[in-house]
């Protein structure tokens, strides 16, 4: 840490900081020792900082009184602003100057109890262009949002969403083999590229948006559309560049990171 950052750090916040990830890691809570011991502190500067964040309700003492545990008061916290909402917020108005560079709509999908929901839709400033409506239910394994979206988690979770999934209007029957490699495939280049499975001529780009827990908890698609007149847009490799990086300007703002920022 060089100079400048050192001269603004607050160590005691950080200490109740430390204390607050190092519990959300240990579900069946610590004691004050194993606290001190974890985070290499005196059971004193300790016992202050647990004493306080029980008081303000972030720390809850067990019943006995010799374990600390992870209360509820950040989730009460966290759902004031809802995750779909803070997401939304923070991406339509991005996906609305994206697509006026792009000449090419854009939309946002989340996965809800197995369904691939799109929760955000931009149009393409042109007289044309494919467009998904705010509602709309995809299919998980024949669209880019819905492959994505299940790229980008591990094997279990993966079952669990096909296990709840049911098809949208047209989905074809899944074929496991085959949607293995394709999110085998994204998960090399960090996003996915494919000839639309519903419509033809239409190029599917989608994005993971990342989370704090490094899963994707959103998808950003462009429906892409060559023009073949003589009106100058952007290139698909173009296309694929804006909006890789607004899917990471997106996962930034929403707290997570992207190991492929670099990828494609």
């Amino acid at each position: 840490m060089d100079d400048a950052s050192d001269k603004y750090r607050a160590p005691a916040l950080e200490k109740g900081l430390d204390i607050i990830e190092l519990l959300a890691s240990h579900g069946d809570g610590l004691s004050q020792g194993e606290v001190a011991k974890a985070l290499d502190r005196s059971q004193s500067e300790i016992y202050r900082m647990l004493s306080t964040l029980v008081r303000r309700g972030y720390v809850v003492r067990s019943v006995s009184g010799d374990r600390y545990s992870l209360g509820l008061k950040l989730f009460s916290i966290s759902q004031r602003h809802p995750p779909i909402g803070r997401v939304i917020e923070a991406a339509l108005p991005r996906m609305r100057v994206v697509t006026r560079k792009a000449w090419q709509s854009c939309h946002m999908g989340m996965e809800s109890n197995g369904d691939v929901v799109i929760v955000a839709s931009a149009e393409s400033p042109g007289n044309w262009g494919p467009a998904l409506k705010t509602g709309t239910v995809v299919g998980l394994w024949n669209t880019g949002t819905g492959r994505v979206l299940a790229a980008f988690r591990s094997d279990e979770q993966v079952d669990d969403l096909i296990d709840q999934h049911r098809p949208a209007v047209g989905e074809p029957k899944l074929n496991r083999t085959e949607f293995d490699t394709h999110l085998e495939r994204i998960r090399s280049v960090g996003y996915e590229k494919m000839p639309s499975a519903t419509l033809l001529g239409v190029t599917n780009i989608a994005f993971p948006i990342f989370g704090p827990s490094n899963n994707a908890v959103a998808a950003l698609s462009c429906p892409y559309l060559e023009r073949v007149d003589d009106f100058e847009v952007p290139a698909l490799d173009e296309i694929v560049e804006m909006y890789g990086s607004l899917a990471n300007e997106l996962t930034a703002l929403y707290g997570g990171s992207n190991p492929y920022a670099k990828a494609g």
